[in-house]
C-alpha cells in the first residue's frame, strides 16, 4: 500500500495567525502577508447579488451567460477564439488547478514548474501523487521558466506549470517568450497548464495569454484578484476540446458546482471596468512608493514586479530564516509579511514576500514603520559578521 502524500503547510498562514492573535490583543496590524486585495467586489456585483437574493432560489447551476462573456472576454482580450462550451467554472482557482491536474495527468506522471513559484503548486502536484520537477530560475532569468530551461528537461516532462504574472515574483513571460515555451512544448509532447490568475494587474506590459500561442494549453483562472472577489470563491478552468468530457465527469464528482449567487455577481463584475482599474491605479501608486522605499530599507536585489501585486526580495544579508524574520518584523513593528520558504524550498530561507494589494495610506504607514527597524536590523547583521570575522577561530 502507498503512503498517504505529504505536503509541507503554508507558512504564510502561520503568520496571519500570528497577526490575528496581536490584533486580538490591541496590536495595530498591517496585512501584507496574503496576496488578496484589500477593496471589496465591485458595486455592481453586490447589486446583483441582493437582486438575485430576493428573487432566485438557486441550486446546482452553471451559468450558460457568465461562459458566454468570459468567451467574449477572451477575444477581445487577448484575440483568440474560444467556445463557451470550454469554460468549466470552479469555486475558485484552487479547485481549477486541481480539477486541470487530475483530469490531465497520471499518478506519477512529471510535472515541471519554477522555483520559486506558487506554495500550492508543488503541495497539489504532491497531493495527487504526481511528481513536482522544480526548475531553479533566478535573477538571470527573471525567476521564469524559459523555452531553453524546458528544452534541457530529459527526459520531458507530462506537463509544465506556467504563471505570468507570477506570484512570488509578479514576472511576466513577453510574447515571444511564451511563443518559444509553447513551440518546444508542442514538440516534445509537454501539455501546458497556464494560470492566469492576475492578468489585469500589469504595470509594465499587458500579458498574453497562453492561448495566443497554444490553443490546447489548459487554462485556469478567477474572480479572486483583478476583479477584488476573494470571497466569492469563483474561478474556471478553459479546457481543450479533447479534455472536456473527462474534466467535465471529475468536477461534477470532486466539486458539484460554483456558488450560483458568485456566478450571478460575476456576470456583473465582467462589465465594472472603471471601477476595477481605479483599483490597479491604486495598486501601481502603492508599487512606486515601495520601489522607492526599498533602498531605505537596505533591500536592493528584488524581482521585478511587472504585474500581480507582490515585491519578493532578497534578505540573505539579514538572515537565513525567513519565517523566524517575518515573525519578528510583524511582532516588532505589527507588518505581517510572507516568508519566502513557501515559494522556495531551497532560496527561499532568505527572501521575503510582500503583498501592496492593501490600501496607499496602509503602505505609508508599513513604509514607516519598517525603516527604523529594518535599519537596526541591518546594523545588527554587520555587528555579528564583524564579531564572526574577527573571532578566534576565523584568524
Amino acid at each position: 500500500m502507498s503512503e498517504p502524500a505529504e505536503i509541507e503547510p503554508f507558512q504564510a498562514i502561520s503568520i496571519s495567525r500570528l497577526a490575528h492573535v496581536l490584533k486580538a490583543e490591541g496590536r495595530s496590524i498591517i496585512h501584507m502577508e496574503f496576496g488578496q486585495p484589500s477593496t471589496g467586489a465591485p458595486k455592481a456585483a453586490i447589486a446583483a447579488a441582493h437582486r438575485v437574493l430576493d428573487t432566485d432560489g438557486m441550486g446546482y447551476w452553471e451559468s450558460t451567460p457568465l461562459k458566454a462573456r468570459l468567451a467574449r472576454h477572451y477575444h477581445d482580450s487577448y484575440g483568440v477564439e474560444v467556445d463557451p462550451d470550454q469554460f468549466i467554472l470552479t469555486c475558485g482557482a484552487s479547485p481549477a488547478l486541481v480539477l486541470a491536474l487530475s483530469s490531465s495527468f497520471s499518478p506519477g506522471d512529471r510535472v515541471a514548474l519554477a522555483r520559486p513559484g506558487y506554495v500550492a503548486y508543488r503541495n497539489t502536484l504532491k497531493a495527487l501523487h504526481l511528481r513536482p520537477v522544480e526548475i531553479a530560475c533566478g535573477p538571470e532569468v527573471r525567476y521564469q521558466l524559459t523555452a531553453a530551461s524546458l528544452e534541457a528537461l530529459e527526459p520531458a516532462p507530462a506537463g509544465v506549470i506556467i504563471a505570468s504574472p507570477a506570484n512570488p515574483t509578479g514576472t511576466i513571460i513577453g510574447r515571444d517568450a511564451l511563443a518559444a515555451i509553447a513551440e518546444v512544448c508542442r514538440r516534445r509532447g509537454i501539455r501546458i497548464l497556464s494560470d492566469e490568475i492576475y492578468h489585469g494587474l500589469s504595470y509594465v506590459e499587458p500579458a498574453h495569454s497562453m492561448l495566443e500561442f497554444e490553443p490546447e494549453a489548459l487554462v485556469i483562472s478567477s474572480f479572486s484578484k483583478y476583479f477584488s472577489m476573494v470571497g466569492w470563491r469563483l474561478g474556471w478552468l478553459l479546457a481543450p476540446k479533447a479534455l472536456l468530457h473527462r474534466a467535465r465527469a471529475f468536477v461534477g464528482n470532486l466539486f458539484l458546482t460554483a456558488p450560483s449567487l458568485s456566478q450571478h455577481a460575476a456576470l456583473a463584475a465582467l462589465d465594472s471596468r472603471e471601477e476595477l482599474e481605479g483599483h490597479v491605479a491604486v495598486y501601481a501608486r502603492n508599487r512606486a512608493l515601495l520601489l522607492a522605499a526599498l533602498p531605505s530599507l537596505g533591500l536592493g536585489a528584488i524581482a521585478p514586479p511587472d504585474g500581480a501585486f507582490y515585491i519578493y526580495a532578497d534578505i540573505a544579508h539579514l538572515t537565513d530564516d525567513s519565517p523566524g524574520f517575518c515573525k519578528r518584523l510583524l511582532r516588532d513593528t505589527g507588518v505581517a509579511t510572507a516568508p519566502g520558504v513557501d515559494f522556495d524550498p531551497v532560496e527561499g530561507r532568505h527572501f521575503i514576500r510582500m503583498s501592496f494589494a492593501v490600501s496607499t495610506p496602509e503602505v505609508e504607514e508599513a513604509i514607516r514603520r519598517m525603516q527604523p527597524w529594518f535599519a537596526r536590523e541591518g546594523e545588527a547583521a554587520k555587528m555579528d559578521a564583524a564579531a564572526t570575522v574577527g573571532s578566534p577561530s576565523q584568524a
